[in-house]
């Protein structure tokens, strides 16, 4: 259990958050269901690495982290991710590859 990787040191709150309400982003890494996104089965692919959404809410996590909710426009999900999990999509067309 030594590879389990923490961000216990970092604490995004004391800055702004990463990203706007409505700017548009890409996932860096496929998040799958971990049980909380209702009507799909634990382990279900909500977004896939260079999917395509935009950031509709901002919320915290453990008084330590930003979650941006993102919506992906391609499923209509709307899934809760971490800073490190996206990037600025600037210029990038929904359906381009990544």
């Amino acid at each position: 259990m030594s590879n389990i990787v923490r961000d216990n040191e970092v604490v995004e709150l004391d800055g702004p958050p990463g990203f706007e309400f409505g700017q548009k982003v890409r996932a860096l890494v496929s998040v799958r269901n971990d049980g909380t996104f209702a009507g799909k089965e634990i382990g279900d692919v909500l977004a896939r690495k260079g999917d395509v959404g935009y950031v509709v809410s901002i919320g915290t996590f453990l008084q330590q982290f930003y979650i941006y909710g993102v919506e992906f426009l391609e499923t209509g999900y709307r899934v809760g991710m971490k800073r490190k999990e996206l990037e600025s999509a600037h210029g990038i067309s929904i359906g381009e590859p990544a």
